[in-house]
């Protein structure tokens, strides 16, 4: 699947573009599925909100059955001061999560297959192990800032081995919030933790190293049908849409079994088991 100087080019920079990895029609298979869902989905209580800017407000009692389970979540910017959706609902959605590659039959046919697991073995992932997936939504106007962070927070293993497929289903650039990415940061240390203690989530720092500039970023403007995949210690982030366009991606995130589940990890297979990518 990728030739010496693509592999080569992954270990030294901690991300690799990938054009052209699945084509029009299943990302629009994909789209069409994720635009039903939202149609669809119906809060049971309040509406569950996304924010990377306070993660342990948006760790609910939604959010933590979503690792075993589909669940929208809305932008911030989508209610007015009465809580009243300002938008259509699938025109006000941050994320679907997190276990649609097990539970939706259009996201399994497009997060696995021989390619992915080629991939995978490509990138030294011995055993795959898929954990999550979601659709990040970006919708024009509304879409929010995803602060820098690393994702081997959020699903650590010992020693770390997350790696994170991003598709872009839409094309991503500057003006719609595509990613930026410290290259080579992923040698660097890990900066936080999200920890899970019963039902109770919290951000924690383990390292103060300050988070890059963008001045030491490199935004990742990629075509629809591009895949990033990149290391889970890789430091990125995507700013606002402010555009007129949505800038739809989705994400998977894979270990490797060989390794170490972090037992403080958020995200918990109780009841649905852990699948890989053939």
């Amino acid at each position: 699947m990728l030739n010496p100087k693509q592999s080569a080019r992954y270990h030294d920079q901690g991300f690799l573009v990938l054009p052209g990895f699945r084509d029009a029609a299943a990302r629009q298979a994909l789209r069409e599925r994720a635009v039903a869902i939202a149609a669809d989905f119906v809060a049971a209580g309040p509406a569950s909100v996304f924010t990377t800017r306070d993660q342990a407000r948006t760790a609910d009692t939604a959010f933590l059955d979503s690792a075993e389970g589909i669940h929208c979540f809305f932008e911030e910017e989508a209610f007015d001061e009465r809580g009243a959706l300002v938008r259509p609902q699938v025109d006000a959605i941050n994320k679907i999560g997190h276990a649609l590659h097990d539970l939706d039959p259009v996201f399994d046919r497009f997060s696995r297959g021989a390619d992915m697991a080629a991939l995978a073995a490509d990138l030294g992932l011995r055993a795959p192990q898929a954990w999550q997936s979601m659709v990040i939504w970006k919708p024009p106007g509304i879409g929010g800032e995803v602060g820098w962070h690393q994702d081997a927070a959020f699903l650590l293993t010992e020693p770390a081995s997350v790696v994170a497929f991003w598709f872009a289903l839409e094309d991503a650039d500057r003006n719609n919030g595509c990613l930026w990415v410290e290259p080579g940061g992923h040698r660097g240390p890990l900066r936080q933790r999200f920890v899970r203690r019963g039902n109770a989530v919290t951000l924690e720092t383990v390292d103060a190293t300050p988070w890059p500039s963008l001045g030491q970023a490199l935004p990742v403007e990629v075509e629809a049908g591009s895949l990033v995949v990149f290391d889970g210690r890789l430091p990125h982030y995507s700013g606002p849409n402010r555009s007129a366009r949505s800038r739809m991606a989705y994400t998977l995130h894979v270990t490797d079994g060989t390794t170490a589940w972090s037992a403080d990890n958020w995200l918990r297979r109780e009841r649905l088991p852990l699948r890989g990518l053939d």
